[in-house]
């Protein structure tokens, strides 16, 4: 993601050359959101660089920054390199500001697609961008957390520079445990969430297997549009989303705005498009084949990260791409009867540190 030297957030009164809990100096903004900004930052005691989540002071916000703390505070059970996730390296305050520091990672995924002229990745490139996703949700889903944002903005290289590339999963404001969201809770962003996530009022969303599959399903957006290069259902409403998902999935509707990149009758013509996009390539069958697993709209039928990394796509002669080994928690989910004691204790806590 490239950074703003010029950007200047007039709520939170920072710009550049501002210091932020005494010794961490803005040196450009990296984005920006409803939460507040995220700034590239000099640390002045070391002299290294590091991205500072700089969260708004309204009442919401802080509850948001709670959660979100708490959902890191369970990511540490995990190695983040292995877990191909953001290293947190926790919180200060920055007056009335809660402020969260993390590694500084290269680029955006968005950004990546885009300097390749959103002509797609080679099926090369896509194999371990996609086998470190895979790992990545495997790893959250084994300390029960759901992601609930994934799309190619909250994917970052580590340095476009290597090879193969290595990406992490960052952003996790939305993320929450499986066994605390209510029926109904609408998370995700338009154009990347699950059928069920839309139609919350049909959707039952108190089991984590469920809403791990909704990660799975914005998986596999993301990597159509590595694929391809362009988004497979953009759109601002959920209506013109679910309207091209039955296009392409099913019946139709009447009317909608079309803004689509490519437009599909089946997603098996997602091999057609990619082979006009960038030529043939040996495995673009077995994505195209992986896809339309990760895109199942029964999310009983969608496929699991585990069963992702068997498919054929992911075969044995591919470059190393992630790592498996990691010993990971057992039996670390949180268990529904916990769930109201969970949400009381975070909407309880002090933001205090030492």
């Amino acid at each position: 993601m490239s950074a703003n030297p010029s950007f200047c957030s007039n709520e939170l009164e920072i710009v550049e050359g501002s210091i932020l809990g005494n010794h961490y100096k803005v040196e450009a903004f990296l984005r920006e959101g409803g939460f507040g900004i995220v700034a590239k930052c000099r640390d002045t005691k070391t002299n290294r660089a590091v991205a500072i989540k700089v969260n708004k002071t309204r009442p919401d916000i802080l509850q948001h920054a709670k959660l979100e703390i708490f959902i890191l505070e369970q990511l540490r059970r995990l190695d983040p390199d292995a877990a191909n996730i953001v290293q947190w390296n926790g919180f200060f305050h920055d007056g009335e500001r809660v402020c969260l520091k993390f590694e500084l990672l290269n680029q955006c995924l968005w950004d990546y697609i885009r300097n390749r002229k959103n002509q797609g990745l080679p099926i090369s490139e896509v194999r371990p961008i996609l086998g470190q996703l895979t790992n990545a949700l495997s790893h959250l889903g084994s300390v029960g957390i759901v992601h609930a944002d994934l799309k190619p903005g909250n994917i970052m290289v580590v340095n476009c520079h290597e090879s193969p590339i290595k990406v992490k999963l960052i952003d996790f404001g939305l993320a929450c445990p499986a066994s605390a969201v209510m029926p109904g809770d609408r998370v995700g962003t338009v154009g990347y969430s699950a059928p069920e996530v839309m139609l919350v009022e049909t959707a039952c969303r108190t089991h984590w297997h469920h809403l791990a599959q909704d990660d799975m399903w914005s998986l596999g957006l993301v990597a159509v549009e590595l694929g391809t290069g362009v988004p497979l259902y953009p759109g601002n409403e959920d209506y013109d989303v679910l309207k091209f998902i039955i296009e392409t999935q099913g019946q139709p509707p009447d009317h909608s705005l079309e803004t689509r990149y490519i437009k599909l009758t089946r997603l098996d013509d997602l091999e057609q498009v990619m082979m006009f996009r960038r030529g043939p390539e040996n495995g673009q069958r077995l994505f195209v084949s992986l896809i339309k697993q990760m895109l199942a709209l029964d999310a009983h039928q969608r496929i699991t990260p585990s069963e992702v990394l068997r498919h054929p796509f992911f075969n044995p002669k591919s470059s190393p791409c992630i790592d498996m080994s990691a010993e990971r928690p057992q039996n670390p989910t949180l268990a529904e009867k916990d769930r109201e004691n969970l949400i009381t204790q975070i909407r309880g806590a002090d933001l205090h540190f030492t």
